[in-house]
């Protein structure tokens, strides 16, 4: 044993450090609900180009077979990762950012969450848009208490993505409604 060792033993025992607390793993991490909403959209999209092909019948080549079965396999790979990425990401807000203040001022956050989670499990498992559109709502109404916690309003816009699908975004004030029918802000001279 080293005599810095010792010493540092002493002091630790004499004078101890105060354990100190942060509110993520690397303190003012920087947290969006994007993510888990981007994932939501590819699972809804996979779901859809899923749905869209057009199974090989008793005619067709090997080469349509098998043009099939890597398009399938593909779409249900990415499926699955998306929705793991979905689940992952709203674990990361709900276990790093939303803190018991959030959780008094929005009580159904714990509910939405769980939702979020079984709902990206089911995505995960099945081919259905059902399960795949409940995951995109859960993720939407996530981002949009995120949102609110930052002090911001929150809006559901036409995502610019082939699902064609709502997403919720997080807006200044001026940005409201009111100023959506409006039309964009002029510069002012």
């Amino acid at each position: 044993m080293s005599l810095l060792y010792r010493v540092a033993r002493l002091l630790d025992r004499v004078s101890p450090a105060p354990v100190a607390y942060a509110h993520c793993d690397i303190p003012c991490g920087i947290y969006d609900p994007h993510h888990a909403q981007m994932a939501a959209h590819t699972v809804v999209r996979m779901v859809d180009l899923i749905n869209q092909l057009e199974k090989p019948g008793t005619s067709s080549t090997p080469e349509q077979r098998q043009e099939y079965t890597n398009k399938l396999a593909r779409y249900i790979a990415t499926k699955e990762q998306h929705s793991e990425i979905a689940k992952h990401e709203v674990r990361v807000l709900w276990g790093d950012y939303f803190k018991p203040d959030h959780l008094k001022t929005f009580p159904e956050l714990n509910d939405l969450i769980w939702k979020a989670l079984k709902a990206g499990s089911k995505a995960r498992q099945e081919i259905s848009l059902q399960a795949a559109e409940d995951l995109l709502k859960a993720t939407n109404d996530i981002a949009s208490i995120y949102w609110k916690t930052k002090g911001l309003e929150t809006m559901r816009v036409k995502a610019p993505y082939p699902t064609e699908r709502e997403t919720s975004m997080g807006v200044p004030a001026p940005w409201t409604a009111e100023r959506r029918t409006r039309g964009p802000a002029r510069p002012r001279r």
